[in-house]
């Protein structure tokens, strides 16, 4: 299986860099095996049926891009240098892995200034990063990082303009709940709340889980031989009442759909070792591609992804390599927009 199979030609004008407004009247590319509909998002109560469960990812996406500066005493008098901050995940201790730009103009010990409230000392490097520690813990440093910090757009969108401060509604979920994700799990932003009471109304049960998104679910694949890849780890919990109440659709003849590969990879990971879905917590780095077996899922709501991407081979596993490039080959053709400020699709197998 060659990174090559999972490649297609995709138009610069179609990375979305707005989301639509409002969030649900998005297009849905509805493909239930081998047909594909066009829609729109908020048409999704006419492909769902009462007895339905959505799996919803809470993870709530903290603005963890920070620009600062740190000064140094010298012969000279006092320099400045500007710093780039980017957290990536909290560490024991109360340290936080961050990439930094530019690492090589920090020392250990000197100490980053992003706010009059809040700041970081730099307590070491790993792998590239940083380790810091920052001057508040608690509630209050969720409210100076909030005054202070950016939405952390993903790298295809950082790179056409800045994050602002309408992207601090527009990449969180109307339902997130739990801070850590550094990415948002974007196929969640098409769901507002005149969309969701729809859905109760009919009948569709939703289940909350948490899987708090890494920066790694932007890395790129870098073998060819796309079985010897290997994921990066993202922390995530399936609660007991959350595997109570998907187990329970399940024997009911009711369909289990994550929304979003985030919701997806963790129901999954939490039926690996029985084979049916069990409450689970911990770290998964499951990894899917064409040939998994599938405990849980029934479909999947998703945007669509980069070429080559593992994201990619994971839509693939659940609809076929081939089937998979023809669905994109009509998203391309149809002028759809990608990535996570895009429009969705609904995969039915």
């Amino acid at each position: 299986m060659k990174l090559s199979d999972f490649d297609f030609d995709l138009p610069e004008a179609l990375i979305a860099t707005r989301p639509a407004h409002p969030r649900s009247s998005a297009r849905l590319l509805v493909a239930e095996g081998d047909r594909i509909t066009d829609a729109v998002v908020r048409d999704l109560p006419g492909w769902l049926r009462p007895g339905d469960r959505l799996v919803l990812n809470d993870t709530k996406v903290i603005p963890a891009r920070l620009s600062g500066w740190r000064a140094r005493q010298s012969a000279q008098g006092v320099t400045r240098a500007q710093i780039e901050v980017t957290l990536l995940e909290p560490r024991p201790g109360g340290l936080w892995a961050a990439l930094v730009k530019p690492l090589k103009k920090l020392r250990e010990g000197e100490t980053v200034v992003f706010s009059d409230r809040l700041s970081a000392v730099l307590e070491g490097r790993e792998e590239g990063q940083g380790l810091f520690r920052f001057n508040l813990a608690g509630g209050d440093f969720d409210a100076a990082l909030a005054e202070a910090g950016a939405m952390p757009l993903p790298p295809y969108i950082a790179a056409k303009r800045p994050a602002d401060a309408q992207d601090k509604e527009d990449y969180q979920t109307v339902w997130a709940r739990r801070a850590g994700a550094v990415a948002a799990p974007t196929a969640s932003l098409h769901f507002d709340a005149p969309l969701l009471e729809t859905l109760a109304a009919m009948g569709v049960a939703f289940t909350h889980v948490t899987l708090h998104v890494g920066a790694g679910t932007f890395l790129p694949v870098k073998v060819e031989d796309v079985t010897t890849h290997k994921m990066h780890g993202e922390w995530g919990e399936v609660s007991e009442t959350a595997a109570a109440e998907i187990a329970a659709t399940k024997a009911a003849g009711g369909r289990v759909i994550p929304v979003g590969t985030t919701a997806l990879r963790l129901i999954e990971t939490a039926a690996r070792e029985s084979g049916a879905i069990a409450p689970w917590s911990g770290v998964t780095d499951i990894f899917i591609y064409p040939g998994f077996a599938f405990r849980v899922t029934d479909a999947l709501m998703t945007n669509f992804h980069l070429p080559k991407s593992t994201l990619m081979m994971l839509v693939s596993a659940l609809m076929g390599r081939v089937r998979m490039m023809r669905i994109y080959d009509h998203a391309v053709a149809e002028r759809y927009r990608f990535f996570s400020y895009g429009d969705a699709s609904l995969l039915i197998p």
